[in-house]
C-alpha cells in the first residue's frame, strides 16, 4: 500500500523540480549596476562553463566505465556459479 505514495511523492518532486528549473532558466536577469560590472565574481572565475562541461564529462564517463567494469566482473562471476552448478551431479536424486 506504500508503493504508490512513494510514486506519487517522487513524481510530485521531479514535476516541481522541472518547473522550478523553467522558471529560473526563463526569468529575466537582473540588471548590473556600475560596481557588479567592472568587479569579477568569484565563483565566475572558479565555475567557467567549458571547464565545468568538461569536468562533467570527465566524471559521467569515469561512471560509465565503472559500471562497465562492475558489470563485466558480474556476468563473469554468475558464469562461473551457473557452471560451477551444471558441473556438480543432483543430490537427493538416488
Amino acid at each position: 500500500m506504500c508503493g504508490w505514495r512513494s510514486k506519487l511523492i517522487f513524481l510530485l518532486i521531479v514535476y516541481f523540480s522541472g518547473f522550478a528549473t523553467a522558471v529560473y532558466t526563463l526569468a529575466p536577469a537582473p540588471e548590473k549596476s556600475a560596481h557588479q560590472a567592472g568587479a569579477k565574481d568569484f565563483t565566475y572565475a572558479a565555475f567557467k562553463s567549458d571547464e565545468l562541461a568538461k569536468s562533467l564529462n570527465q566524471g559521467m564517463h569515469k561512471c560509465i566505465d565503472l559500471g562497465k567494469d562492475f558489470a563485466w566482473r558480474a556476468a563473469k562471476l554468475m558464469k562461473e556459479e551457473l557452471d560451477e552448478r551444471t558441473q556438480k551431479p543432483l543430490q537427493g536424486s538416488g
